[in-house]
């Protein structure tokens, strides 16, 4: 079986090489995290075959293939779930032994345990036969949302008899699938380690094929390498460049903020500004934008300020390095 999980960088075609290794020879399916990346892979899948879905690719939203795919053939009649539960438990004295530490008083099941609760009903065996009878292939998009006991799931389906593709950047590591205590708390933590979680499953981690940005210019990568410590290169044409610029000047903020034509990339609440606002992470998978304004919170603006970018939390850099990296023509940063 062929088995590799290719890490990328920003703008660097990752949909796009998903959508050209298909056809109507074998039969794939397609998990992502996000709903704006399911939808940039809905669409370019159409384009592909000329507006007709393909009845060989399935493409799926990660907890609906948990919920649709592997929860409903073996445990719907036991539990009887309405549905998925994206709040956790509130309890935290449940024991993993009783049905109520992964099943809400309303029967929703808890997102973050779903995968945990197969491995205790003892079906993982079961959902990798059944990829095995409906699939010649697993194609797994944004990779590096897949953290927590959902990780622990992953290596157990990877066993299954069936080729693989996971594709996704490191550092674009700003959802986990799944939070619940301390489990796979430091995945993330060194990207050797997270690939030698992959290596030892006995896939090829492919650290060269998507390595250039065909979204971003010299310019954007340039600042992204030397300000974040984030490794992206350009491959489009020098004469095709784009500025980043950090822009104080109260008038010229005005323009930007009031040009509905230009996305407002926020550290958090970005929905409650309206129209075109979002949040910097919000937008990973979103290949739309051509001018982008990414507004820095207090503490971003300070390490802005002192040159120390690379020294934010893990977790904030890789949101400000989707945000940066949305932008096909022009980044305004300025302060919120």
């Amino acid at each position: 079986m062929d088995k590799k999980v290719i890490f990328a960088v920003a703008g660097s075609g990752k949909t796009t090489y998903i959508v050209n290794s298909l056809s109507l020879q074998k039969k794939s399916l397609i998990l992502t995290y996000t709903d704006g990346n399911y939808d940039n892979l809905s669409r370019k899948i159409l384009g592909k075959f000329n507006g007709v879905w393909p009845n060989t690719v399935t493409l799926m939203t990660y907890f609906s293939f948990l919920y649709n795919f592997c929860y409903k053939p073996y445990l719907a009649d036991k539990t009887h779930a309405k549905g998925i539960t994206f709040k956790s438990n509130p309890n935290r004295y449940d024991r993993c032994t009783e049905q109520k530490y992964f099943l809400s008083s309303s029967c929703l099941l808890y997102s973050n345990r779903l995968a945990f609760y197969f491995e205790r009903e003892n079906i993982i065996s079961k959902i990798t036969n059944r990829l095995e009878k409906y699939f010649d292939e697993l194609i797994i998009d944004e990779i590096q949302d897949i953290g927590g006991r959902d990780f622990n799931f992953l290596e157990a389906i990877m066993e299954a008899n069936i080729n693989m593709l996971f594709v996704g950047d490191f550092y674009q590591h700003t959802f986990d699938t799944s939070r619940d205590g301390a489990t796979n708390s430091t995945l993330f933590n060194s990207k050797a380690k997270y690939e030698s979680r992959f290596t030892a499953k006995g896939f090829i981690c492919d650290n060269t094929s998507l390595v250039n940005s065909w979204r971003c210019s010299k310019n954007v990568c340039q600042f992204v390498t030397e300000n974040l410590g984030i490794h992206i290169c350009s491959n489009r044409p020098e004469e095709d460049n784009t500025r980043i610029e950090l822009v104080s000047d109260p008038l010229i903020i005005s323009e930007l903020m009031s040009n509905n034509d230009i996305i407002k990339l926020h550290y958090q609440n970005g929905s409650k500004n309206g129209y075109m606002h979002k949040n910097w992470g919000e937008t990973k998978g979103e290949d739309k934008y051509m001018d982008v304004c990414v507004l820095l919170n207090k503490a971003t603006s300070k390490r802005m300020s002192s040159g120390t970018l690379s020294e934010l939390a893990q977790l904030t850099k890789n949101k400000l390095y989707v945000a940066i990296t949305r932008a096909k023509g022009n980044v305004y940063i300025f302060d919120e």
